[in-house]
């Protein structure tokens, strides 16, 4: 089965928290009960969704986060990026001279296809989309 990490799917269950509330500047405790997630694991994804641009720090007395741009510019394919890497079903499919069989492997051009549709789908889908899909419900009842 392929599937993302299980850091990966709490880093858009974050980022869908904060898309929902544009205007505000969070910190990671509120994100953490915002989310429904342990506070540690919160802390580690913003320094990596911070470090990728997705979202923007701010210290101080009213410090925080809030998305880094908006999230009509932000795909499911940067947030997955930003916390596994290049996206890429095979490690041929991302960069050449990873395998020792690459000169005579016939498979790998079809592998290098798929991994370009995955990432294509992926860049279709904005962090705008995706809070649109949240039921208003939710949406609400989590925010701090």
């Amino acid at each position: 089965m392929l599937r993302v990490s299980r850091l990966t799917d709490y880093a858009t269950v974050v980022m869908t928290f904060i898309a929902a509330h544009p205007d505000d500047v969070f910190t990671t405790a509120q994100i953490a009960d915002g989310a429904r997630l342990e506070a540690p694991t919160v802390s580690k994804l913003m320094k990596l969704l911070a470090h990728a641009g997705l979202v923007a720090s701010f210290r101080g007395v009213n410090g925080g986060y809030r998305l880094g741009r908006p999230a009509t510019e932000i795909t499911l394919a940067d947030i997955v990026q930003a916390m596994e890497g290049p996206i890429g079903m095979t490690e041929c499919s991302v960069a050449g001279g990873q395998c020792e069989r690459e000169a005579t492997c016939g498979v790998s051009g079809s592998w290098k296809q798929v991994s370009g549709m995955v990432e294509m789908a992926m860049r279709g889908v904005s962090l705008a989309t995706m809070v649109a899909q949240v039921p208003p419900a939710i949406r609400e009842a989590v925010h701090p």
